[in-house]
């Protein structure tokens, strides 16, 4: 959740760069309203305690001098005073309830050096590695790839299931858990502590890392229960924290997790409907961190090369793009995506984003630190180390041969 103080104390400049993020001008003008009652109320408020305190006094000294009657006739203007008071404080609690309301849909701000743009097309491309593969025959999609081996079964995931379902089996499912563990492993070699937590959670935490209530849509909700399957491990790992005050923040706190994950991808229909670019469940390696602000960047950085360092491990050729403010995610103050080659699409696709969200998760979920006597907001950060279903579609496609048949990375030789 952005700082409400800090966008009425700066709400020109705020504003313009929270319409970068496709916040609307009514939207913006509503808040400006609101903010505005507030300070009326507010004001109301002041003036009224003034007075009732002003004649509080006054009735003391009149009590002290025996002037009972005048001091009666004064405590009765104070009683009126209090139920103003109490009037004017509802309007006053009424208004801040809706800012807070307001703020829970509001995008978080873009960092600075962000570049300006409306969509993905405005990405920039920070740089290339690895050497896009020559084949002396045409490559096959990873979709008639995995049919030709058995190896996906799409029939069978609409049967048991519906579209955006996949069965794995023979290599394939060997090579998805192969993949998973090494991604752990690879993650732990960079300092990450193994987690293993619920695939179902409630609804304060689907709120405190921003999925709720703005992407109620996308969620899978659990008829009947207060509960949600997560749709990446960074909403479990990050709630950890949740309404509490870490009191040793000296190092970050650095966490990975492998969990299946669950989207309705409620804006993608027509969107990758061939393999399993894109589906309702898919399993993915998370990082989150949770550090102390001055030590942020440096975090964001390092997971930006953990990922990446990931991917040159597998011999697979991607890029680094920094998102525009139009392709920022909700909670994102900077993102980082690396992107791997695909073949049969003649160009990259995303396999990991990398967000810094700076304090905006920390304040929706009340996460702080103990700072001296003072408790402080702390900065979080995620990343997919990764996207395991989309390494596989990369791996099909980039180590495919002549005969349909895959090479496997020598990296993963020891897990199969």
């Amino acid at each position: 959740m952005i700082d409400l103080k800090l966008l009425e104390r700066d709400f020109e400049n705020i504003s313009k760069k929270l319409a970068l993020k496709g916040v609307k001008e009514d939207t913006l003008k509503e808040i400006k309203n609101l903010f505005e009652e507030k300070k009326e109320a507010q004001k109301v408020l002041e003036e009224l305690q003034a007075k009732r305190n002003a004649l509080s006094k006054e009735i003391g000294k009149l009590m002290k001098e025996g002037k009972k009657e005048e001091a009666e006739r004064l405590k009765q203007e104070v009683a009126k005073i209090k139920d103003k008071l109490e009037k004017v404080n509802k309007i006053f609690e009424k208004i801040e309830t809706k800012l807070f309301q307001k703020a829970l849909i509001i995008p978080n701000i873009p960092d600075d050096d962000v570049p300006v743009g409306k969509d993905e097309n405005d990405n920039v491309e920070i740089k290339r590695v690895g050497e896009i593969p020559t084949f002396d025959f045409e490559p096959k999609s990873h979709d008639e790839l995995g049919e030709k081996l058995g190896w996906l079964d799409f029939e069978r995931g609409v049967k048991l299931a519906k579209s955006r379902f996949t069965v794995m089996k023979k290599d394939a499912a060997r090579l998805e858990r192969a993949l998973i563990n090494f991604f752990l492993d690879h993650n732990r070699e960079w300092g990450f502590e193994e987690v293993w937590v619920p695939l179902m959670v409630n609804k304060e935490t689907m709120t405190g890392t921003g999925q709720l209530p703005k992407f109620e849509d996308d969620l899978f909700k659990i008829e009947n229960e207060n509960l949600y399957l997560i749709p990446t491990a960074e909403v479990p790992l990050t709630n950890l924290f949740r309404d509490e005050i870490i009191q040793d923040l000296s190092k970050p706190i650095k966490l990975t997790a492998y969990t299946p994950c669950f989207r309705k991808e409620a804006g993608s229909y027509g969107k990758d409907t061939k393999g399993i670019i894109r589906q309702h469940q898919f399993d993915k390696v998370e990082l989150v961190a949770i550090t102390r602000p001055e030590e942020s960047d440096k975090m964001f950085e390092d997971m930006v090369e953990c990922a990446s360092s990931a991917l040159e491990k597998l011999g697979l050729p991607y890029r680094q793009v920094m998102l525009c403010t139009g392709d920022l995610g909700f909670s994102a103050a900077k993102t980082i995506d690396l992107e791997v080659w695909i073949p049969s699409q003649n160009k990259y696709r995303e396999i990991s984003s990398i967000s810094n969200t700076r304090d905006f998760q920390a304040r929706r979920a009340k996460i702080r630190y103990k700072d001296g006597k003072k408790n402080r907001l702390v900065h979080t950060l995620n990343g997919s180390s990764l996207a395991v279903g989309r390494t596989l579609v990369a791996i099909m496609e980039n180590y495919q041969k002549a005969d349909g048949s895959i090479e496997i990375p020598q990296v993963l030789k020891k897990y199969l």
